[in-house]
């Protein structure tokens, strides 16, 4: 019989503090390195294409219907996001907007 080792069992994701931050309150102002997913570098990157602010990525988001394929591609396609970053910042948007939409 095979058991799984300790710890892995019940594997569940996580959200970084950054995560949890942002989707704790109205998105105002904040600048797009406020997302989770988008550190010093790919947010540099984005504000080069015109994506300066969060709720600029946000609109992005919605003209792609919340739909985590095409945004991910497009990060990936706009400033260079690998996996990990992609999926952090498609959730982040997703779960602000449910929270706050």
């Amino acid at each position: 019989m095979w058991l799984p080792r300790a710890g892995l069992s019940s594997i569940k994701m996580t959200t970084s503090q950054k995560h949890r931050d942002f989707v704790a309150e109205p998105m105002g102002e904040k600048p797009v390195g406020s997302l989770a997913g988008i550190g010093e570098v790919l947010g540099k990157k984005l504000e080069e294409r015109g994506f300066d602010k969060a709720y600029v990525v946000l609109g992005q988001f919605l003209v792609l219907k919340k739909d985590e394929d095409l945004f991910r591609e497009w990060l990936k396609d706009t400033c260079g996001a690998n996996a990990k970053q992609s999926r952090d910042c498609f959730g982040c948007l997703r779960e602000w907007c449910d929270a706050f939409l």
